[in-house]
This record gives structure tokens, sequence and C-alpha cells, in this order.
């Protein structure tokens, strides 16, 4: 067995038997359980049934008279009162849970307020639906039928269908929410997964620079076979891990009831995003850890290291904080070019396809950018390694480590 192949089968033992990267490796699944227990939990002592189970009762004054009957809307019972006054001692004395007053003018101006003993950041939901309700009961239901009033109060069912220009016909993947929620959660996972195998990198070198560990191993390998193995190993955990997430994540969309059918009923995995986020797995990792080596030679101890790493960390995870602009505009000139650009790549590339259809050169040019960006990254470290590698005491200054690169 080569030496390179040797330091492999350390690292990646190393790293899969140390306690964070289990307890990593396993909670993520657990909390998916848990979320999903709680669900179940839930529905079952809600019946299955959303919404209140008590009726909630409220007031209205109604000096404009518009209002004639159909107090009963759905959980919510509207009880008269011939002022405001009163109205309002029922709210203080906790008889009702609210109360509105239908403005005099209401026919021409439409103003109703409503009056609450709690802070709101707005109306709830079903307090307005049940208001709105009310008022077309009251306003339309003398002159119309029954089912023409249902349709005023909900006019609109709207689906939309994506075509496939090239057919004409309904396109398989027809996006919409469901096909964002998986690329979103991988994208996390991507992130987590890339940072915990090339932390534990920059980690490691930074402590064997620092316990001088390092003078040892550069005694019986080369710079070159210390950092492939090292590199190679902890990115094979790295894809271990990665399974894991997924193997779990494929048995609990199985164990997920009812509760998440509208969402977890219209995911579809396919192929082709596998193997495309697999593949920018394996790129951005080789990419970072390649960046976190350099940093853990050049850094003299491990804070120092990790402080450095962050600029890189947050440049990787960037695309994250702009996802709604991602999602909302996945074709536009900003989106693209965190596709091509080979530190934002992997992140911002998943996103966007849940959001839209990437051309294939863009993805063909990302990869080759990142490739292309990874072998000169590589062929920089080489000269880091021998440069900084035993270097002990301090951390060099941005001068002197371009000179020191220019001389190795």
């Amino acid at each position: 067995m080569n030496k390179t192949a040797i330091i492999f089968k350390h690292e990646f033992l190393t790293l899969i038997r140390r306690t964070g990267f289990i307890i990593m490796t396993v909670a993520i699944p657990l909390l998916a359980l848990v979320f999903i227990a709680g669900g179940e939990i839930l529905s079952a002592i809600t019946g299955g049934e959303p919404g209140p189970a008590d009726t909630v009762e409220i007031g209205y004054v109604d000096p404009s008279s518009v209002i004639s009957g159909h107090e009963e809307q759905g959980f919510i019972k509207f009880i008269r009162f011939e002022s405001i006054e009163a109205a309002n001692s029922n709210l203080v004395a906790g008889d009702i849970a609210e109360y509105i007053v239908i403005d005099p003018d209401y026919l021409d101006s439409g103003a109703v307020a409503r009056f609450t003993p709690s802070r709101e950041l707005e109306v709830p939901g079903d307090r307005f639906v049940a208001i709105r309700d009310f008022l077309l009961d009251n306003l339309l239901g003398p002159a119309v039928s029954p089912d023409l009033l249902d349709r005023a109060k909900a006019p609109v069912n709207l689906s939309s269908i994506r075509v496939d220009p090239a057919t004409g016909l309904p396109s398989e993947d027809q996006g919409g929410f469901a096909a964002l929620v998986l690329p979103y959660l991988f994208s996390i996972l991507l992130v987590m997964a890339i940072f915990t195998s090339s932390g534990y990198l920059l980690q490691g070198l930074a402590e064997e620079k620092e316990n001088r560990v390092m003078e040892v191993l550069l005694s019986s390998v080369s710079a070159r076979e210390l950092i492939t193995g090292k590199v190679l190993g902890l990115g094979a955990a790295g894809l271990a891990q990665m399974a894991v997430w997924l193997l779990s994540a494929r048995f609990l969309a199985d164990m997920a009831s009812q509760n998440f059918a509208d969402v977890l009923g219209a995911l579809e995995v396919s192929v082709y995003f596998v193997t495309v986020a697999l593949a920018y797995f394996i790129m951005g990792y080789l990419l970072y850890a390649i960046i976190m080596a350099a940093v853990g030679s050049i850094t003299s101890t491990v804070r120092e290291s990790q402080q450095l790493a962050t600029i890189f960390s947050l440049l990787a995870v960037s695309p994250l904080w702009g996802l709604v602009f991602l999602v909302e505009n996945p074709d536009h000139p900003a989106a693209v070019f965190l596709t091509l650009f080979p530190f934002t790549a992997p992140i911002a590339t998943i996103i966007r396809i849940g959001a839209t259809e990437v051309p294939l050169w863009q993805i063909a040019a990302s990869m080759g950018l990142m490739a292309a960006t990874t072998i000169g990254l590589l062929l920089l470290s080489a000269k880091v390694f021998r440069a900084f590698l035993l270097m002990y005491g301090k951390t060099p200054k941005l001068g002197e480590i371009v000179r020191m690169l220019r001389q190795a």
C-alpha cells in the first residue's frame, strides 16, 4: 500500500470515529424524525382537522344597517350590539374576543374598524375571512343564489401548468414550491457536509503544525502525498455522510403521513438532480478542502486558521442570503454569475435547479471553471505547503506570502 493510500485510510477512519462527526451524521435524520413524529402526534390530538375547537364570539355594531343575519361563520359567531360602548364593555369583561364597527357610510367607503385587546402584526387570516364572508352574506345573500354567493367568496381556484416548449404538451417537471424544497434542503446539507469535512482538515493541519507533529510526518512522506491523502480521505468521509443523509431522507419521506402529503407527494428526486448535486459536492469539497489546507499551512494556531477560514465559508454560503432573489429571478445575470463563479457555484446552481431549468451549457461551464480553479489552487497550495508548512511562531503577512510564493 503506497503512502497516499495509508494517509487516506487513516484520515477516513479517524474522522468517521470522531464523536462530533457521528453526532452530526445522526442528528439530522433524528431531527427530521422528531418533526414527522410531532406532526403525527398533533394530527392525532386534533383529530386530523385543523382549526380551533371552540366557538369564537365577535361583536359587531352596525350603524349602516346592512346586517340582517348570517351571524354563524364556521367556528366564529357574530353578536350584535346596539352601541360601541356596549360592545367595548363586553370586550373588557372578556365576554367577546373582539368587535367590529361598520361605518355608517359603509356602502360608499367599505370602512370597517376592528377592536381587539391583543397586539397583532396583522389581522389573523381566519378572522379576516370570517368578517369578509359575514359582510358578503349580508350584502349579497338576499339577491343571489347560494351557489353564486359561494363562488363570490372564492372566485378563483387557480392552477399553473408548465408547457414544454419543444412538444407543446404539459411538462413532466412542473416546478412549484415542492420542486424548490429538495434543492433548498440539499444545499443546506451540501454546505454542512463540505465544511464538516474541510473543517476537520483545517483543524487537523493546524493542530499537527502547532504540535510539531508535521515535522515527523514530512520526514516520512512528501507534502504532495500528505495533502492528497488528507483531502481524499476526509472527502470520502463527507461523501459517506451525504449518503447516510440521502438514504435517511428517502426512508423518512416514506414514513411521512398525509400531514405532509401535499409537499412530499409532489417531490420528485430525478437521477439528473442527484447526479448534478453529487458532482457539485465532490468539486465543491475539493475546492474548499484545498483552500483550507493552504490556510492551515499558513497560520500558526488553530484559532487563527478558523478565523481566516471564516472568510471563505461566508463566500460559499452567500447564495443562501439571496435565496428569495434567486428563486424569483433564477435567470437574472446575477444568478448566472453566481452559477459560473467557482466559489458560489455549488449552492447557487442547486437552488436555481429548483426554480428553473438551468441550461446545460451553464452547468458545464460552471463545472469547467470549478475544475480549472481547483487545479490552479492545487498548484498554488503545493507552493504554500513547501514554503509555510514548517514555519512556526507567527502568521506571515500578505507581502511575505507573495514574496515567498515567488521564491518557491
